[in-house]
């Protein structure tokens, strides 16, 4: 190589040398790094890690080695300042682009060893840097995995750790709840916690980290949670709810007497009434009632909460019972409000059409009067009788027509 050869390779080994040299600093001081560094690894992570730290070391000692080679050949260039000396020239050529560099002992295959030691194994500049730059990629790659999966692993994880927290705290608030859910969900989250901090590779899938795991144990942590806070609200709401409940008892117990003396009014005023007897469950849905207090007072939460529902739809449900048996009994004295009512229209019309005085129509409509302002009214004959008078004066109203 000529003076000025040497020259420009020295300014561009240096600008490389600086290249290099803030890659590792930057290796170094990356947050993935500095976690792999700290923590305490299992599992694939450590396996990986172990030999990331191998490269890396290789890394920096292959470095190290580079940095004399570049030192040796600006120092000895210093010396021939602008002398053309063709030995000096020719050692400058040989350390620029010569197996100049002496490898670590550490990279030299055991097949080349003897047992005085490892042979002396040299590479050029270019084939330093090429072994640097495989060593580099391939720790930066285990780092980048590493942090990758700490990033996407580390947050869900602290959410599910913070969401069974309050879990558990709710749950100790309510004396009687041993819920063997929220222990096997505690243990199934240390066990993953330990294998996010020690060894989040073995979670990657794919090249992506599988949070799946996680994703069930919080979505079953936010059941069992609304789970227990609808208990410590009910708890904290039962003299409400019991108002309610006592409530909605008094109403149906209303109803029930409003069934009873509907059905004894039905059977008085309307013959051959078919109305079952009214339900009576007002008694034993206040009973239920007073159940629910002593499970209170023993902090029996859990089955309090069931036996409250149940209690609720016992009550809705008999209150609907209860008013169908209004509405049956009642139905049977509408209708023949109905009747009576079709009957009087009828007459009215009779009169507007002239008719008031008709002999037929007056004699049926004494016989539906009849059967429907005498008690108990025969509804099926009132029926009857309402129908025939509308049929006569139907007649009547055509034959006038036609006249």
């Amino acid at each position: 190589m000529s003076r000025e050869g040497v020259d420009h390779a020295l300014v561009g080994l240096r600008e490389e040398q600086q290249r290099i040299s803030t890659s590792l600093l930057d290796l170094d001081s990356h947050h993935g790094y500095r976690l792999l560094h700290g923590a305490r690894l299992a599992g694939d992570t450590w396996r990986r890690w172990d030999e990331a730290q191998t490269r890396i070391a290789l890394l920096w000692r292959l470095f190290d080695a580079y940095q004399r080679v570049l030192d040796a050949a600006a120092q000895q260039r210093e010396r021939i300042g602008r002398r053309a000396d063709h030995d000096a020239l020719r050692r400058l050529t040989w350390l620029l682009t010569g197996p100049s560099v002496e490898l670590p002992g550490g990279e030299v295959p055991l097949e080349k060893r003897t047992l005085l030691g490892p042979a002396k194994e040299r590479a050029t500049l270019d084939e330093a840097v090429d072994m640097m730059s495989t060593a580099y990629d391939r720790a930066a790659d285990v780092i980048a995995a590493a942090d990758a999966a700490w990033s996407a692993l580390l947050v869900p994880l602290e959410a599910a750790e913070e969401s069974w927290r309050e879990t558990a705290r709710i749950g100790q608030s309510l004396d009687d709840v041993r819920h063997p859910e929220l222990d096997r969900l505690g243990r199934e989250l240390t066990a993953l916690g330990r294998l996010v901090r020690t060894d989040p590779l073995s979670l990657v899938r794919d090249g992506r980290p599988d949070t799946s795991r996680l994703d069930r144990v919080r979505a079953a942590l936010d059941g069992l949670r609304a789970e227990f806070a609808e208990l410590a609200g009910l708890r904290d709401g039962f003299p409400q709810r019991a108002a309610g409940l006592r409530a909605t008892i008094e109403r149906v117990e209303a109803v029930e007497r409003e069934a009873r003396d509907a059905r004894e009014t039905a059977l008085v005023k309307i013959e051959n009434a078919t109305v079952p007897e009214p339900p009576a469950q007002g008694t034993a849905l206040r009973e239920r009632l007073a159940a629910l207090d002593a499970l209170r007072e023993e902090c029996r939460w859990s089955e309090l909460a069931r036996h409250t529902e149940e209690l609720d739809r016992a009550a809705a449900q008999a209150l609907e019972q209860a008013g169908h048996s209004v509405r049956l009994s009642t139905g049977l004295l509408d209708r023949r409000g109905e009747l009576r009512g079709r009957l009087e229209a009828y007459r009215a019309k009779a009169g507007r059409l002239g008719f008031a005085e008709d002999e037929l129509l007056t004699r049926l409509h004494g016989e539906a009067r009849e059967l429907l302002w005498t008690a108990p009214c025969d509804l099926r004959r009132a029926t009857a009788a309402v129908a025939e008078y509308q049929r006569a004066l139907r007649a009547c109203e055509k034959e006038t027509r036609r006249a």
